[in-house]
């Protein structure tokens, strides 16, 4: 089910790059770029004082958010550069480090790339800031992937994706199946539907990695192991097994449409019935709602199906950023006020308000936006189901410092099994190895 809202990355970025700490970054004025915790006086009078940062991003809500906070403090100018979607930045990012010119002040990752770029010193660690003043204010998902597997702080949550069943009622309504719980129910209704019309499928799926780290997670899976430069890959571990050997059946009998996701296929079958439903992050409203507007009235969101029946709600992510400081900013006060303020104040209402799904607590328990109805999903109040599914994210997940390479080479292990004899198991395999391999080149120490 090939659902993450941005394409995995075309490349990797070698380890001997992301280890380079460049010197020198954005100017500014409010402080020498040595980091120290800081108090509420510190970020005043920096924003008095005024200067400038800049902030790489690809989000257009972050520019949004970027405008309310000159508005407020109008001594500052946020430059707000597009340095291309997740790969092209990280890429350009990895390239400025190594230059030691050019790089930004706060760069947005992706929860997955994150951990590259703390490992490569090039990141600011925020409890030197004081990030830990926000202790419980972010959603357990999110708190934890910034962590990178230490008990150092390298980025702020931005957004979140706690995943949910995403499903085409009228298209349930009709062939009369009944929303399913479980995983084994899933799969019944998959049947069920093709056998009912063979032109209508349960979902689309060539294979996408985050799907499948996702559903793993959720599992209670644990494939990757962390320990600074000592890392773990394991696709054996029950988990990983669970997942495949639940989702084999579907991709041996056909019963997922060869679509790939985000194409103009996809779309027309999210439109018509074709498609009908999605597991995916809670972001996904505002793309059904600009993107599949043939749909509108027909579309509900459920909670995740779960691996047990009767258990402990169980959910996992897909998908969501956080924002970083880079080691070479030159002002740090500066940009973890901006931080503050788009991931946890003003700005972060500003970004829900234009689509954005929150990783911070109040917003998510928050009566307005658990209430409000959304006339596309036929009035359902969806932010109930999503905010609960934050709640119940599986702890301990991990990701490979280098999960971009990783991810990059899916298609061509994993992927296999959607268009050959290979079956998931050998193709997990297969990306076990070949992750394990590109780990040893670039310096790791592998298990």
């Amino acid at each position: 089910m090939a659902i993450s809202r941005r394409q995995a990355l075309l490349c990797g970025v070698a380890l001997s790059l992301s280890l380079t700490v460049g010197a020198c970054g954005s100017s500014g004025t409010a402080d020498s770029g040595d980091a120290k915790v800081l108090s509420e006086a510190d970020l005043e009078a920096a924003l008095n004082a005024g200067g400038s940062i800049t902030v790489w991003s690809w989000d257009g809500l972050v520019k949004k958010a970027a405008a309310g906070f000159e508005a407020k403090y109008p001594k500052v100018k946020v430059n707000v550069v597009n340095a291309g979607t997740n790969n092209e930045e990280y890429t350009a990012l990895q390239n400025a480090v190594k230059a030691g010119k050019g790089v930004p002040d706060v760069a947005q990752l992706e929860y997955y790339a994150l951990p590259q770029f703390a490992l490569g010193k090039s990141l600011t660690d925020l409890r030197e800031l004081g990030v830990d003043k926000l202790d419980g204010s972010f959603t357990p998902g999110p708190a934890n992937a910034v962590k990178a597997g230490t008990d150092k702080v390298f980025g702020m949550p931005l957004d979140s994706g706690p995943m949910a069943l995403f499903y085409n009622k009228d298209v349930f309504d009709q062939h009369q199946i009944k929303v399913p719980t479980t995983w084994e129910e899933y799969a019944a209704a998959a049947r069920k539907l093709h056998a009912a019309d063979p032109k209508a499928y349960i979902a689309n799926d060539t294979g996408d990695a985050g799907f499948t780290t996702s559903m793993i997670w959720q599992a209670g899976g644990k494939p990757y192991t962390v320990d600074g430069t000592k890392v773990g890959v394991d696709f054996a571990e029950p988990g990983s097994k669970r997942f495949a050997s639940t989702w084999q059946p579907l991709i041996s009998d056909k019963l997922l449409a060869p679509v790939t996701s985000w194409s103009d296929e996809w779309y027309k079958g999210l439109g018509d019935g074709t498609i009908a439903t999605l597991v995916i992050g809670a972001w996904m409203p505002s793309n059904l709602e600009s993107g599949v507007k043939a749909a509108a009235g027909k579309w509900r969101v459920a909670p995740m199906p779960q691996w047990e029946n009767g258990g402990v709600p169980r959910t996992s992510e897909n998908g969501g950023s956080s924002m970083a400081i880079t080691k070479a900013s030159a002002n740090k006060t500066l940009a973890y006020a901006f931080l503050k303020y788009a991931a946890v104040d003003e700005g972060a209402q500003i970004r829900i308000d234009g689509g954005a799904f929150p990783a911070t607590t109040k917003h998510l328990n928050s009566p307005e936006f658990k209430n409000r109805e959304f006339p596309y999903f036929g009035g359902q109040k969806i932010n109930e189901v999503l905010a609960a599914s934050a709640t119940e994210v599986v702890n301990g997940w991990s990701y490979l410092p280098y999960q971009a390479y990783a991810n990059s080479i899916y298609k061509d292990t994993v992927g296999q099994a959607y268009v050959s004899g290979t079956t998931l198991q050998d193709g997990l395999k297969a990306w076990q190895e070949a992750s394990l391999k590109y780990g040893r080149e670039q310096g790791f120490s592998t298990k």
